[in-house]
């Protein structure tokens, strides 16, 4: 999804440069790998889903502690509930990572939104490799399914114009931290 040449300056821009360390961390995951070699089972999706929703509960538990204006469009930004649906599973079966970033002020919110929301996108390239590997697609890979490219593009309005000289570090910082626990978490046996 491209965005306007103006929307890509500035706290986007910041985003994409600085974290990519962190980002490119995050993907040395046994399930990533195993993507990427063509070696994907049902076994590690699960291991995989598991894994992510005991990251993206808390963090949505956090979100809702926040009243976003509606052009957020908040309330269809969680996605827990689908690994739930995915998996089969009750809650209380999973475990819940207990080390998330620092949440306490929105630049902070606003940093771990740009990882949680840019994995939708990356969720769309691993359903197609699912159904390559054929194993079955899983709701919570598809993001917002025909969706996913305007939400995305909203969310980087909404991060574009909240953000301002005085709180783009904290945005990254907590972006890059945001990174940083999720990659510890997913390699966490």
């Amino acid at each position: 999804m491209s965005l306007p040449s103006s929307a890509v300056s500035g706290i986007l821009q910041r985003l994409r440069t600085e974290t990519r360390p962190y980002h490119d961390a995050l993907e040395l995951n046994q399930f990533n790998q195993n993507l990427e070699a063509g070696t994907l089972s049902e076994a590690t999706t699960t291991h995989f889903l598991a894994k992510m929703y005991g990251f993206l509960k808390p963090y949505e538990d956090r979100l809702r502690h926040y009243t976003l204006p509606p052009s957020w469009q908040q309330e269809q930004r969680y996605r827990a509930h689908l690994i739930l649906e995915d998996l089969g599973t009750d809650a209380a079966a999973l475990p819940l990572c207990p080390a998330l970033p620092p949440l306490d002020t929105l630049p902070q919110l606003l940093g771990a939104m740009y990882v949680m929301e840019g994995s939708t996108l990356g969720g769309q390239v691993i359903a197609r490799q699912l159904v390559k590997a054929n194993i079955p697609t899983r709701a919570y890979f598809t993001g917002y399914a025909e969706r996913t490219g305007p939400m995305w593009k909203s969310f980087c309005q909404q991060l574009s114009a909240a953000a301002a000289p005085e709180n783009e570090d904290e945005i990254v910082q907590s972006a890059s931290r945001t990174f940083q626990h999720l990659e510890t978490w997913l390699n966490k046996a």
